[in-house]
């Protein structure tokens, strides 16, 4: 009878310790770092392996600024090649993107991956190569020949704006693989005489309607500075 008499008294002791390491354990879990996240475009040297035409390295950072906003900035340098049907041109510089994302996907307890939406302005400053060109000649029976002008357009600049849909997903502690996609509208370019910028670094190809679009996957480190309650 007392063993029964005293059964309640260890359920209860029992319970609450239950109740009261469970909350404990949550109140670890739910702790989110608040950080500085810094990485590479991985993209950037597997396409220069298989186009050597190609050359180029984007650094890319982001800070946690709320639960879901992050503060983005990317920059990179460009120089390409570009052969038309009857243009050769080399386009080479640099540039710089800043902007936010908001992070759309709800994490389940201890993970921190996103899905999410940006927005970028751009902004470059580069420089265009005429190597060749070949005259565009119809209703002739002569062959136009290749002209070799190698000619030099310094001091270009291009401004645009970007919206962004990606994913990160944390592989290992701190570590993060990531994806996204872009499309980009030309807000203000400057344009050699008798040349138009079809290609400008960070905003890559420009199509009709200056618009343009890319793609880029990234390597990326978080380096935590605080750790907030969720």
């Amino acid at each position: 009878m007392k063993q029964l008499r005293i059964l309640p008294f260890y359920i209860s002791l029992l319970t609450t310790f239950i109740v009261f390491s469970q909350q404990e354990k949550d109140t670890v879990k739910t702790k989110e770092s608040y950080g500085i996240r810094v990485g590479i475009d991985i993209s950037k040297p597997i396409t220069t392996y298989f186009e050597p035409e190609t050359k180029g390295i984007e650094l890319i950072g982001d800070i946690r600024l709320k639960r879901n906003i992050y503060a983005a900035v990317e920059l990179g340098f460009d120089e390409k090649t570009t052969k038309e049907d009857y243009l050769n041109f080399t386009t080479k510089g640099s540039y710089l993107k800043i902007g936010a994302n908001y992070n759309a996907y709800k994490n389940w307890v201890g993970m921190n991956n996103e899905i999410f939406v940006g927005i970028r302005y751009g902004m470059s400053f580069f420089e265009q190569t005429l190597n060749s060109y070949t005259p565009n000649v119809k209703g002739t029976y002569f062959i136009p020949d290749t002209v070799n002008p190698n000619t030099e357009f310094k001091d270009l600049t291009a401004q645009w704006v970007e919206l962004i849909f990606g994913l990160k997903v944390e592989t290992f502690k701190n570590l993060y693989l990531g994806a996204s996609f872009s499309v980009k509208k030309m807000m203000n370019t400057k344009e050699p005489e008798n040349f138009k910028n079809l290609y400008v670094p960070g905003f890559n190809r420009v199509f009709l309607n200056d618009m343009g679009v890319g793609f880029n996957y990234t390597l990326s480190y978080l380096i935590p500075i605080v750790k907030k309650k969720k």
